[in-house]
């Protein structure tokens, strides 16, 4: 059986699948090329580049498994696959803490204006020393303060625990009821189990220092002009999760007003040619949609991805 690889494995997991008896393709097909070629495969495994619909799932009968090596399955026409009879997996567990981590890098950046001051010190630094530590003279600590987690799976929980770990506290907001501890690791083996409180979603952007997304995109942002009405001023926002979650334009302005005082984002509405304003305000820090891009967690990946295709293959 073969499986194509169209976004790329990471080693551990392409061996797992050889040593299973699958020979694994990792020489990526464009999209465009894909209703032709695909049909060749037994099994086809996705990142967010490679878009899975309906249309394209139709000319590949052949298929018998879609692997989505991370979270959001977006890019998939998921009901439809299953309907056909094809197996479609993810692994939301594998990346988890890289995100989180993502966030507070984020975070960080965005309390120390580093994002800014990375841009300018290049250029000004030699000529407006003093003038660019004037600039950047105000920045905060997380510490002590709110951080409201919007979604609080295991992204979501990942990103409390680091947060907890900072010494902040942590509201969030969910469909379903949650815990009001969470449980986290520091070095030397020790565990100590903090609290967390649910809050509706109106009180968290009301009561939040900082905020971040971790839902995924459903009919309209979830914080859109209304919603920024609510926010406390001067708040932080970031999203790691999927574009559109905030309303890009209303967003700017903002941070243009001052009711935002930085954004960060790693995901945009129209990836991979995000909005210029975006990419060149001055008050947002940005990455190319690199969540769980680290070799930590596209070795989990890799290796939870390769187990599961086995296991679906193999029945």
């Amino acid at each position: 059986m073969r499986i194509l690889a169209n976004d790329g494995i990471d080693a551990a997991g392409k061996r797992l699948l050889e040593e299973a008896g699958f020979e694994v393709d990792t020489n990526h097909i464009p999209q465009e090329e894909l209703a032709d070629k695909l049909n060749a495969y037994d099994a086809v495994t996705v990142r967010s580049a490679t878009k899975l619909r309906q249309a394209l799932i139709d000319v590949c009968p052949n298929i018998k498994a879609i692997g989505r090596g991370g979270v959001g399955m977006d890019n998939i026409d998921v009901d439809y696959a299953r309907s056909k009879g094809i197996a479609v997996i993810n692994t939301p567990a594998a990346s988890s803490l890289s995100v989180a981590e993502l966030v507070f890098a984020h975070l960080l950046n965005g309390v120390r204006f580093l994002f800014d001051a990375n841009r300018k010190m290049p250029v000004e630094g030699d000529t407006n020393f003093a003038g660019l530590k004037k600039a950047y003279a105000k920045g905060v600590e997380l510490r002590g303060k709110t951080i409201g987690v919007v979604g609080f799976g295991r992204i979501g929980r990942e990103t409390a625990k680091v947060a907890l770990g900072l010494g902040m506290d942590v509201i969030y907001t969910d469909l379903f009821d949650g815990p009001t501890t969470l449980s986290v690791a520091f070095s030397g083996g020790i565990t100590v189990e903090l609290p967390v409180k649910q809050v509706s979603f109106e009180e968290l952007l009301k009561a939040a220092d900082f905020i971040s997304l971790h839902v995924p995109f459903l009919d309209k942002p979830a914080i859109g002009k209304e919603e920024f009405a609510l926010l406390k001023d001067g708040v932080g926002l970031v999203n790691a999760s999927r574009g559109g979650v905030i309303d890009e334009l209303a967003l700017i302005e903002a941070l243009d007003s001052g009711k935002v005082s930085f954004a960060a984002l790693d995901v945009f509405d129209n990836e991979p040619t995000p909005r210029k304003e975006l990419l060149a305000h001055p008050r947002i820090s940005l990455t190319p949609h690199i969540g769980a891009a680290t070799n930590e967690a596209q070795e989990r990946i890799g290796i939870e991805l390769a187990e599961l295709l086995i296991d679906s293959l193999k029945k």
